[in-house]
Order: C-alpha cells, then structure tokens, then sequence
C-alpha cells in the first residue's frame, strides 16, 4: 500500500518514499509518499471550492452528510480491523479506535439535528429582550466559518482521531485537511480513501497530507482558519505559539496527553465490589491500546492503609495479561506503535524510577521489538515529589501513590495541573462529593463509579462524543466532541440585535414580537412545505365559566382548593377562583385545531410551558398559532409518508390582550416531496 497525499482534487504521485513499519512484525506495511506540496493552494481550494457547497446545506443536511458516510464506512470495519493489527491493536484495541470513531459520527449527527436548527446557522437560546417596549431584541446566533479546519492527529487512535474532529466539523459547514501522525498512517489513508470514493461530500470537503511535517501549512492560515491539535504538550505549544497563528488569531485546540488519576475513595474495603472494580480499571488502562491512550490512567491514588492490597491485586490481574501478536484471540496486550514509542516509553520510566520503586515490572509474552510489559511503580511521599505528576511515561504503566485524607487525596490529584479525565471509585456519596468538586477545576472529566453503574459504566479512559473531552492546564486547555457542542465549537457566534420583525427575517425563526401574517388556509391543512415561519392562526375567543372549571376538576380529578374552594381561594394568591392551567390549555388548542383530516399527523410534543396571568369566571381567551420553526424529518421504512416536525409558538391571552399563557407545540405534518436524505435507510442512530 501507498499511503498518499491528496489535495486540491487529485492524488500526489510523486514524493520520498519511506516505509511504514508493523508494530508486530517489525516489517513495512506501507509506503508513505512524502512531497513538497502547495499547502497555500490547498487551503484556497478548500475555503474556494468546498465552503460554499457546505454553506449552502442546512446542518441537518451536513449531518445526515456524516450519518451516511458512517453507514458506508461500517460496511467496510473488517478491512480496518485487518489493517489496524499492524498498530499493536487487538480486536478490543480496535474495536475503540475503529466502531468508536464510526460510532462518533453517528452520535454527532443525530445529536445535531435534534439540537440545532434545520437551517445552514444554528439560532441559539432564546432572544433577549433589550428595550422596555421590546421592539429592540437581540438573538444569538452560530454560523459557518469561512476558512478551512487543520486537524494534526496523534499516532495512538489512527480512525477515531481523524473521524471525531471531522465530522462536526463538517456539519458545522467547514471543509478539512487532515494529517495523521506517520505512525499508523496506513490505517487513516484507508478510512479516508474509503470517505473520499463514497462521493458524499462535496470535492475539497476533506483533504489527506502524508507528511511527517505539514511543511509551511500553519503559514497560510487567516482568522477564519482553525487548527485541532492532538498529541504531546511540548509540540502542541510549539504550534499554538507559531508566529501565524498569534498574529491572526486562528483558533487553536489543543488536546494533550495528560497524567490521569483514578482514586480509590477511603471507605472502600478489600471485600468490597469497589474495589475489585478499582483493580479491573487500573489494569485495563494500563493495558487497553497498550496503555497509549491520552486517557490512561497514570497516577493511582489510594488510602495509605490500602497501597499493599492494591499493589498485590495489581500484580495478581497483570499476571494474567497475555502480551503478544494482537492478531491472536489470547492476546491481552499488543506492542507498543513502534520501536521509537518503546524507547521513548523505556526512557520516562527510568526517570519515574529516580523517584519511585518498581513494584511489577514482570511480563507474560514476548519482550522484543516492539513490545513491552506492564510496569507498576510506588512513590511513598507523592506530595513531595514533583516529576510524577510532570512525567508521563506513555506505554503500560501507572504509579501508586498513598493518601491519608480526602484533603490529600484532592490535592494529589490535582498537582498534575489539568488532566483529560479523573475517577474515583466510592460507595460513599458524601466521600463522591467531596473529592468530585474538590478535583473538578484540574479536570476535563470526572467519572465516579460504584456497583450501582459499573455494569453499564464505558470506563475511566473512554471519551464518549455526548461528552465534552479535553481539559485544562497540562492537558491543553481545548475542548472536542460534546455532542452538538462539538459543531458549535466549529462556528462563530454572532450576537444579533434590531426589532423582532427584522430578525425573524435574518433568522428565519420567528422571535416574540416580530410582525406575523394570517394564514389564508387554516396551518393544519397545509403540507409541511406549503408553511411559512411567521404564519399565524389567530383563533375565536371563548368566555371561561364556572361550569367549565367545575367540569374540568371532575374529568381531570384535580380538586385544588384554587379551582374549588370559593373561601379558600379567597385567602389565596388569586383571591378568587380561578381556572386550572392545563384547562387554559386544553381549551386553547380546541379553539386552534382544525377537526378534519389533513397534514397534520399528530402532537409530538410541548415544550417552555408557562402560565403567565391567571384566568377567572368572565375572562374571555383567545389562543394565536404561529409556525416559529420548522425540520425535515428523514423517511424510515417503517413510515407511511415523509414527514416533517413543525414548532408552533402559541400565545394565550385574555380579553385585555393580556397574555395568560404561551408555550411551544410540536406536530408531525406530512411532506409532499421525497428527499435524497430518504433513500438512505436502517437503524436511528
């Protein structure tokens, strides 16, 4: 295989050949082409070529973009697992790196479009009222950047690092390059030539460089560009602090390997399940990938009285860790990613051990090449020795280091200076508390275990794309994934302000206020495409009376004193009867349904209910239906018709024009065109 670049529309040719080593065999598995490439003409070409295109969908349409590309990838994952033993991966090691990174995408799409908006920007939060009389309104909203995203990827997760970074990127309108480490390039260059023959994304959406250094990139960035970094700390300052990316403050992530902790909590015993879910962890992450994960677990802390009972049980499960070739069944541990991580590895722990002692050091497979044991350290004094919590051996191994007190516990944690993920294994909640915020400035993520969530917890070193992922100090201070955060990191947040009226226009989401206009035909009688945002229903009125509250207690069986009790509801609040909320609401939608067949499939949901001014015998109301946004809902073969979920802002007022109650209503209204997005079927995700 020839691992090649890929920019401006073609394959590159022509290059220094360099063979790409097996972390098992020692033998090549690839050529890397390496040339002297036009980085300035690939970042035109993206922003020139593949912006535009993506500007031009909506984000759901960029996100169903990634769900199908996920769908076309996953029909390929045992050409990737084949290749991806090459890595020192074993069919675990993989499964994380491969269906994690396919997995990711499909998270990020589906959480995009349940939570952003069905248009090409993302309108955020609601609008903010900024003038007494509320013609002044202001709304936030994210749109696409115009530039071009540089993901740099680490060596240790060769699919899901390309894959997590691309795919909200994408949704969020923004084409990519993407250089992986040369290390396990092989593996990227497959999934990315796989991406690049589905034709799903625009030409110029995603670009490939195989390089071991991208050249002059970083030089021809401009503020609209970003840039992903994953990888050690030292080259990720080293890039952040590149002359360019200062002087036009081009956005940088940074996402760095980090001293991890997990802690045993002080009230855990030997005999109890937390513990033996404490050990499982340690050694998991320890082994897991080969410990080369930025998420490993480098640093465990536990209760003085504890540190032989855990070393022992450390030793007792690593003992049964079989190291060898990844492709076989009984493998537990592969290899390391190549001879330089083993001597890179070999190195930082014998500087760990100037300041500790080794505790286990004892292998059960093959020792050459390049492979390596698990290696378990003990420091006495943590608190008084700076370097292991400074230097991160990135291989199998982690250091134990005793505490007397919650307070101990917090601060050794936390002498890292920012890690990507702490956890802490308690049966003792008031202990969970106390040390969970005690950690949680110095940590991107904070997972607390105990037996009630072990058996579904995904572990201490598993970044889930619901959840955000980076952290502070050390650990770069960037963030990633987050599920719809992750595409709102991509975009740029715009403050709008002016008059209702002349936002809901920028918007096309309409903003309490703005002007509306009745609709000729009733809105239930309309297809999904025939409704306008801004369209109204403005109902017939309906003079409540008492007979209807008396009624609605009894159908509802709510008797509230409020509702019912004359001389009690005197002396209340109100000061007289009044009607019940939900009979206001109920009410209002029988004046604004229309009873005949049509569109509308059915009510799929109420959201931001609030009763504003209550209702009493004699007030008269009077319900407005207003189409306040609108999403195209894809066709499952299950399904009838094509469908769509239309947002209706209802405003209940009374016979002074005063509101009583508003709220968000959600129908399914059938569509009248079939869309490409249509023919894709299977499984939600």
């Amino acid at each position: 295989m020839q691992v090649k670049s890929y920019i401006k529309g073609e394959w590159i040719d022509r290059g220094e050949s360099k063979d790409l080593i097996s972390a098992v065999t020692g033998g090549p598995v690839a050529q890397m082409l390496e040339a002297d490439l036009d980085y300035k003409g690939a970042c035109k070409y993206a922003r020139q070529k593949a912006g535009p295109e993506l500007r031009k969908m909506s984000i759901h349409e960029r996100a169903f973009k990634i769900k199908f590309l996920a769908q076309h990838l996953l029909e390929r994952k045992e050409d990737y697992y084949e290749l991806s033993t090459h890595t020192g991966a074993t069919r675990q090691d993989s499964w994380i790196d491969i269906e994690g990174g396919i997995g990711s995408m499909f998270t990020l799409s589906s959480k995009s479009r349940i939570e952003l908006s069905d248009l090409p920007y993302h309108v955020e939060g609601g609008h903010e009222r900024l003038s007494r009389e509320g013609t002044f309104v202001g709304q936030h909203i994210c749109v696409p950047r115009q530039g071009v995203a540089v993901h740099i990827n680490a060596f240790n997760f060769p699919v899901w690092g390309m894959l997590e970074k691309m795919a909200p990127c994408i949704i969020s309108g923004m084409p990519a390059i993407i250089k992986p480490s040369p290390t396990g390039s092989y593996l990227a260059y497959k999934v990315f030539k796989d991406m690049l023959e589905s034709n799903l994304l625009p030409e110029g959406a995603i670009q490939f460089i195989a390089a071991d250094v991208p050249g002059d990139l970083l030089d021809h960035l401009n503020s609209q560009d970003s840039v992903s970094f994953t990888g050690s700390a030292t080259t990720g300052q080293k890039l952040k602090s590149h002359p360019n990316i200062v002087a036009n403050n081009v956005r940088f992530n940074l996402e760095a390997d980090s001293l991890n902790c997990s802690i045993l909590g002080g009230d855990v015993t030997p005999d109890m399940e937390e513990f033996d879910l404490f050990i499982k962890e340690v050694a998991n992450e320890m082994t897991v990938k080969s410990g080369q994960k930025c998420t490993a677990i480098r640093r465990t802390i536990v209760p003085k009285e504890r540190v032989n009972d855990v070393v022992e049980a450390l030793k007792n499960r690593l003992q049964k860790t079989t190291v060898g070739d990844p492709g076989q069944k009984e493998t537990r541990m592969g290899p390391l990613a190549s001879a330089t991580q083993v001597e890179r590895f070999e190195q930082q722990v014998s500087s760990l051990l100037e300041t500790t002692e080794s505790v286990y050091s004892n292998g059960n497979g093959q020792h050459n090449g390049a492979f390596t044991n698990p290696k378990v350290l003990l420091c006495h004094r943590p608190l008084e020795v700076d370097n292991i919590h400074k230097v991160e051996a990135f291989g199998p191994m982690t250091t134990v280091m005793p505490y007397e007190s919650n307070e101990e516990a917090i601060e050794l944690a936390n002498k890292a200076d920012g890690s990507l993920v702490g956890s802490l294994f308690t049966a003792n909640d008031d202990i969970a508390r106390e040390v969970t915020l005690g950690c949680a400035p110095y940590h991107g993520r904070f997972m607390v275990v105990n037996r009630d969530c072990a058996d579904e917890s995904t572990g201490h070193g598993s970044p889930m794309p619901h959840m955000v992922h980076g952290g502070p100090g050390h650990a770069g201070g960037g963030q990633e994934l987050g599920g719809a955060r992750a595409v709102i990191h991509n975009m740029q947040r715009v403050a709008l302000q002016g008059s209702p009226t002349t936002l809901t226009n920028i918007t096309n989401q309409y903003i309490k206020g703005a002007e509306t206009k009745e609709a000729e035909t009733h809105p239930f009688q309309q297809y999904f495409e025939d409704l306008e945002v801004g369209e109204a229903r403005t109902t017939d009125t309906h003079t409540v009376t008492e007979e209807d509250i008396e009624r609605f207690a009894d159908l509802s069986g709510d008797e509230f004193y409020a509702h019912t009790d004359p001389e009690a509801a005197e002396r209340s609040l109100f000061g007289e009867i009044v009607a019940h909320g939900y009979f206001v609401l109920s009410r209002a939608a029988g004046l604004f349904v229309h009873p005949d067949e049509g569109p509308v499939i059915l009510n799929y949901g109420l959201e931001n209910l609030r009763f504003t001014n209550p209702v009493a015998p004699g007030d008269t109301i009077q319900a407005k239906l207003i189409v306040k946004r609108k999403t195209v809902r894809q066709k499952k073969a299950k399904d009838k018709f094509p469908f769509g979920i239309v947002y209706w802002d209802v405003e209940v007022t009374n016979q002074d024009d005063v509101l009583v109650a508003e709220y968000t209503i959600l129908t399914l209204i059938k569509r009248r065109e079939v869309l490409d997005m249509d023919i894709f079927e299977g499984n939600e995700d």
